[in-house]
């Protein structure tokens, strides 16, 4: 393996594993997997870009962040990373969020594989896993049936109201399927999407929205 994943995969392992489940190391390796499976269909993209930027696309989250920890930035440059390889693999982590729907345009082939990937791991049965996962760490409701889905918010609209995590589905995760870049991306986000929707069939059944 390259040097310098090795070496920030020790780096970012710990820091991630201090978050909850929804965003824990478990989370890295699985978008790598799905990172590693558009590689091999799609050509041109820098496989250590991609590799780089799926290990630290998480660091930055405002969600997450804490005075005591590291950047991005300030990891690529302990683990020995030069000032392309570093501005690369930082314009990949920018384009990675959802942002409500206001993600930043790609620049790259090495975003967009970093970005499905990413997104793919948001939806499926590991998807709602997470969705209620996160919202549990936050202390948000299942589910609210008079709860409306937002549409056509701003960034900062869609994270100042803490939604109910199924309403997270429809302003969220039943959108992504759509937003998927590569073509692999949208091949394997067909299956994962259907599956949700099915759970959310069932789920109304059960509850009754």
């Amino acid at each position: 393996m390259n040097t310098l994943i090795e070496k920030c995969e020790q780096l970012v392992e710990e820091i991630y594993n201090q978050y909850d489940a929804s965003h824990d190391f478990a989370h890295i390796e699985r978008v790598l997997r799905n990172a590693e499976m558009i590689l091999q269909q799609e050509s041109g993209a820098d496989p250590q870009v991609v590799r780089l930027a799926v290990l630290l696309h998480d660091i930055d989250d405002v969600k997450y962040q804490s005075d005591d920890q590291p950047t991005a930035s300030e990891l690529l440059q302990k683990i020995g990373a030069d000032r392309s390889l570093s501005q690369q693999v930082l314009a990949c982590i920018e384009s990675v969020s959802f942002s409500g729907g206001h993600a930043k345009e790609l620049t790259s082939m090495e975003g967009a594989i970093v970005r499905d990937a990413d997104r793919l791991d948001a939806i499926g049965a590991i998807g709602i896993a997470r969705a209620f996962a996160f919202g549990g760490a936050r202390g948000r409701k299942l589910y609210d049936t008079n709860e409306a889905a937002r549409e056509n918010m701003s960034e900062a609209e869609y994270r100042s109201k803490e939604t109910a995590s199924v309403t997270h589905f429809y302003e969220k995760l039943l959108l992504l399927k759509d937003l998927m870049s590569t073509k692999e991306g949208k091949r394997l986000a067909e299956q994962r999407h259907a599956f949700m929707e099915a759970y959310l069939k069932q789920l109304d059944s059960e509850v009754g929205f």
